[in-house]
């Protein structure tokens, strides 16, 4: 004889499972582990100042302003940069995946590849011949250095997506405008955002080169430790672009994951 058991029963013991609580999106450890090691570093730094002896050259070298001169330098290359690596990569990967267009992308990889692979220095070179010295060739420079992995992912993004789902979108009457602002970028957002964020800690180390083209930025306080042979100069230097780096790249990484499509957080 077949003994069913009581639906009562079968009430309960689902009321008492308790309801698996949503996966929290960003941590109180990836909030502040970060800034609190960047404080302490920082904090070790600015104390080693106050003990090291500085001689005439290295306080004219950060004297009247010029670290934090040197630094803003540093932000405006890389937001501007990043900026303009936006507006070119991204719209150039969604046209290199339409129509006809496709053919094309194969030539548009191997010039983008062809700038990351071209040593940036010698790139900077070329650019200050070109242009002479100033902001506008070291930001031209940074901008072809970092097109590459924000156009790659944006064309992997998309491809990846699956044919079915933008069937399935067109055939509820989607226009492609709509198929591609409201299927294809969204599932390609992932990607598209690692992207951007491996452009931005690559913008952050390329604009050191600047001050080799007269485009100032925390490499001046580099070199000038170099060829003085000033260790406080270059160490501070050296410490504020590693930590100006990784400030950024935790702010990307809180950026990619709130700005990731709830559907696809799952792994996040």
């Amino acid at each position: 004889m077949t003994i069913t058991p009581d639906l009562d029963e079968e009430e309960e013991t689902a009321a008492a499972v308790p309801p698996t609580s949503p996966k929290r999106r960003i941590t109180w450890q990836k909030l502040t582990f970060l800034p609190a090691f960047l404080v302490a570093v920082l904090l070790a730094t600015w104390l080693w100042f106050n003990q090291a002896h500085l001689d005439a050259i290295s306080e004219n070298a950060l004297s009247n302003g010029q670290v934090s001169k040197a630094l803003w330098q540093h932000v405006q290359l890389t937001v501007i940069s990043t900026f303009f690596v936006l507006i070119i990569a991204i719209p150039l990967g969604i046209l290199l995946t339409r129509g006809a267009f496709r053919k094309a992308a194969p030539v548009a990889m191997t010039f983008a590849n062809m700038g990351q692979a071209t040593p940036a220095i010698g790139l900077l070179a070329l650019l200050v011949i070109w242009l002479g010295t100033g902001e506008k060739a070291a930001l031209i420079g940074i901008i072809i250095y970092a097109v590459l992995p924000v156009l790659s992912n944006t064309i992997a993004g998309l491809k990846a997506n699956d044919p079915t789902l933008l069937e399935a979108a067109r055939g509820i009457g989607m226009s492609q405008l709509g198929v591609l602002g409201r299927v294809e970028l969204p599932l390609a957002v992932p990607l598209i955002l690692a992207g951007v964020r491996t452009a931005l800690v690559l913008n952050v180390g390329t604009a050191t080169l600047a001050t080799f083209g007269g485009g100032g930025g925390l490499g001046v306080l580099i070199t000038t430790g170099i060829t003085t042979q000033r260790m406080p100069v270059l160490v501070l230097g050296s410490i504020l672009t590693v930590s100006l780096a990784l400030l950024v790249d935790w702010l990307a990484s809180l950026a990619e994951l709130l700005l990731r499509p709830r559907g696809l957080e799952a792994g996040a």
